[in-house]
């Protein structure tokens, strides 16, 4: 029985640590053959993913209408001329565009201030001024805005939103105001509506239960959409108690409102279609990117689909809106939701966001009986719980690893209080003023110790620092060694050209100055050595690239470590550095003891840094390393009980969930395995690679159709056998009696993994049988979540 692979998960390998959103996985070089010429795809898989986004779209659109104070019908227009306009003409093939909760607040307040027939003729001018963006090619400028800015601005909403709608969810009717509604909250409070009451929580209860169905019953009724189930739960329960509540009223066609022309001052409509513009572009451009990523971490046909074209995609929504607006539609934008349902549903063009629109159209016009039955409450409800949604936990958790948390907050805050446009503008301004405050604030300070000085630099080392780095350097006497730590990931010319003289003049008089990057843990030579210094302007202070702190010194290559003085200085770095920022989860470590999440079993070799492409931490990793990631077959002659040891401790005593095997590209063992075969046994290391001849033996008999690598063939036949042993190893590991037991038990998985190490990318093999035969190792995609929940 050969093994399954599917996509490759980051989170099989245990828990992770914070990471920067660009984490080390490759992905910026795809391994991708030449695109095959183009193909038609599957009409199954755009049609079954068009109905999973149409049955989300539905009661969506027509609860965000409800929450503009738009007609009904509005949110269905919308959602039609989305997948069929902005799908057609968009430039990212399978993201989903229609009324989107971020720009709820926006159209409420343009349809309270100058009506609804008004508000779509803003909505046809924002579309004609997103065209005129989109002839610029100005798309990408948008990406500039600082995440914390965009995350604000849709918490703000949410907020908003939230607030709202709890007053519909309550039984009343919602203020113009978030300050309103929040001081007539007691009032609504004092005054249920039991009946809309009770609709909504069954629409809560039902949107939040379905997808935590356990069981294989709840694989298979996941694939139905939960806020259909949760709208169409509360509307049947409704309709067969008789509760007297306010419902859906779709008017005649016949009496749809068009645009209109805007009337007011000509800056506040402008204000409004800039306001309009802003938010359905930037929301539109990040959910293209996010769609992207989703996409880029797919497998099978969906992996041939190219990058999203910004700019096409900024005038399909364009033209988009200017449609949508003529016809009394909401202002369009790309869904999150609805995308990433698209998405995972397999979809393999834009064939299947265009059909969720006509499905769309069909329902407008025939299902108008049923959607007549909808209580208010539920799509309330319903919305009420995106809107909670958009503040999202991992948002803040990231914003406030950046220190960015006070853009957030601001941008938040002005979005609740002032209105989108006001709050983006303060949180742009922040965000400047911040960045600003950053690259001007530099702490130098100079204290001794041992008899060596040590200037350490905290900040950005630019010009407007090189006055006090001049005062604090001429503290250093004369002839005495010294240390400059730069804690900052910036050095301007100016900078470079001061800290160079004064190493020059320290060093004619007999001085010795050394380097080091404190910031990234790592450790230089001394500024200087070499033509033109070790540091040029512009460039990261120290030379590795410090991806974690506590990784020790990272060295130049070609440069021969320096022995006892190399270690010395790593420790050094190490307690200086890395200590105080760890010694606190050591210490609890040190107190509860260890608790592993997954034994992770590696080659010896120098270049592997486990805690690196894991981006683990301590007490995340059971890490057993040897020379060539070998599991000897238990009770075998010449065995070794080390290894087996490790296995039956981490399964039996740490009670690891995983197990990994990690393989890697030019392994020393397996390129001697291929040049002795069985020669060189009187040696130790010769003894030790006997284990590894059933993997020599499987490549044999596996050929050219043994495991392989997902979109490009293997380098070499090192590189063949360095799959074939990771294989062959998970293979071993099944023989030994605790992991047998703990398989059959269900507590325990296998996972196999290869790092290029060239190319700094992992594979994952995800296994599905229990022989360990055959497969594909994927390659693990770095993953983004799309911006907004809705």
């Amino acid at each position: 029985m050969s093994s399954a692979c599917g996509p490759a998960h980051p989170e099989s390998l245990g828990p992770a640590r914070a990471t920067t959103p660009h984490a080390v996985t490759g992905t910026d070089r795809p391994h991708h053959p030449p695109t095959p010429p183009r193909r038609r795809p599957p009409a199954g898989a755009d049609l079954s993913a068009s109905v999973a986004v149409f049955l989300i779209a539905l009661p969506l659109s027509l609860g965000i209408a409800l929450a503009t104070g738009a007609p009904l019908q509005a949110g269905l227009v919308a959602a039609a001329v989305g997948g069929l306009v902005a799908g057609r003409l968009g430039g990212c093939p399978l993201q989903v565009s229609g009324p989107a909760a971020g720009l709820t607040v926006v159209t409420a307040d343009l349809i309270h201030r100058y009506g609804w027939r008004a508000t779509c003729g803003i909505t046809v001018l924002a579309g004609l001024a997103q065209l005129g963006l989109g002839c610029l090619r100005v798309a990408r400028t948008a990406l500039a805005v600082s995440p914390a800015v965009v995350h604000g601005m849709l918490a703000g909403i949410g907020v908003t939103i939230a607030v709202a709608q709890l007053h519909i969810v309550l039984g009343g009717t919602p203020q113009s105001s978030v300050l309103a509604n929040v001081l007539a909250l007691p009032a609504q409070l004092a005054n249920l509506h039991p009946a809309a009451v009770a609709v909504s929580a069954l629409t809560l209860a039902l949107l939040l239960g379905w997808p935590r169905i356990p069981g294989r019953a709840g694989r298979l009724l996941g694939t139905v959409p939960a806020a259909l189930v949760a709208v169409a739960g509360a509307t049947a329960a409704a309709s067969l108690t008789g509760l007297a509540l306010p419902r859906v009223d779709l008017p005649s066609w016949s009496s749809h409102a068009l645009a209109g022309l805007p009337e007011g001052p000509v800056l506040g409509i402008a204000a409004a279609v800039l306001t309009t513009t802003l938010v359905c572009s930037v929301q539109s451009l990040l959910g293209a990117v996010a769609v992207d990523k989703l996409v880029a971490g797919g497998t099978g046909p969906q992996s041939r689909i190219g990058r999203s074209d910004l700019d096409r995609e900024l005038l399909g929504q364009g033209a988009a809106n200017i449609v949508s607006g003529a016809l009394g539609g909401l202002p369009v934008a790309g869904v999150a939701v609805r995308s990433s349902a698209n998405v995972k549903s397999g979809a393999l063009s834009r064939n299947s966001t265009m059909l969720h629109g006509v499905f769309v159209v069909v329902a407008a016009l025939l299902m108008v009986p049923v959607l007549d039955l909808i209580p208010l409450a539920s799509l309330a409800a319903l919305v009420m719980a995106v809107g909670i949604q958009m503040v999202s936990l991992h948002h803040i958790r990231t914003v406030t690893r950046h220190r960015e948390v006070l853009v957030y907050a601001v941008t938040t805050l002005g979005v609740v209080l002032l209105g989108v446009l006001e709050g983006v503008v303060l949180g742009v301004a922040v965000a400047v003023a911040l960045a600003l405050h950053r690259l001007a604030r530099t702490r130098i300070t100079h204290e001794e110790k041992g008899g060596v000085h040590h200037v350490h630099v905290r900040g950005q080392l630019t010009f407007l620092a090189v006055p006090r780095l001049s005062r604090v350097l001429h503290l250093v006497p004369q002839g005495a060694s010294a240390v400059v730590e730069l804690d900052g990931s910036f050095m301007d010319h100016a900078a470079y050209e001061s800290l160079r003289d004064w190493r020059r003049a320290h060093t004619a008089q007999g001085g010795s100055a050394e380097l080091t990057g404190c910031r990234a843990g790592v450790s230089s030579p001394e500024y200087g050595h070499g033509p033109g210094g070790s540091h040029r302007p512009g460039q990261r202070a120290g030379h590795g690239p410090g991806p974690r702190a506590g990784l020790g010194p990272w060295r130049r290559p070609g440069r021969s470590a320096g022995g006892g003085h190399e270690l010395a200085r790593g420790i050094s770095a190490f307690q200086r550095d890395t200590a105080p920022l760890v010694r606190e989860e050591l210490a609890r470590l040190a107190r509860e003891g260890q608790r592993p999440s997954q034994l992770f079993l590696t080659c010896a070799d120098s270049r592997l840094v486990t805690s690196m492409i894991t981006s683990s931490g301590p007490g995340d990793l059971f890490v057993v390393r040897n020379v060539g990631n070998l599991v000897p077959l238990p009770g075998e002659e010449n065995g070794d009980d080390s290894v087996a040891a490790a296995i039956e401790y981490a399964v039996d005593v740490l009670k690891v969930r995983s197990i990994t095997v990690c393989g890697h590209s030019g392994c020393g063992a397996m390129q001697a395995l291929l040049g002795s075969g069985t020669g060189g046994a009187a040696t130790p290391l010769g003894r030790w690679l006997r284990h590894g001849l059933p993997s020599l033996a499987r490549l044999a008999d596996e050929g050219g159709a043994g495991v392989q690598l997902a979109g490009r063939a293997a380098a070499d036949t090192v590189e063949r056998l360095c799959l074939a042993n990771v294989v062959q190893q998970l293979e071993h590991l099944r023989a030994h009696d605790s992991v047998a037991r703990a398989l059959a038990a269900g507590a325990l998985e296998l996972h196999g993994m290869y790092f290029d190490v060239g190319e700094a990318q992992a594979y994952l093999l995800r296994l599905g049988g229990t022989d360990g035969e055959g497969g594909v190792f994927e390659g693990v995609p770095g993953t983004e979540e799309l911006p907004s929940p809705a």
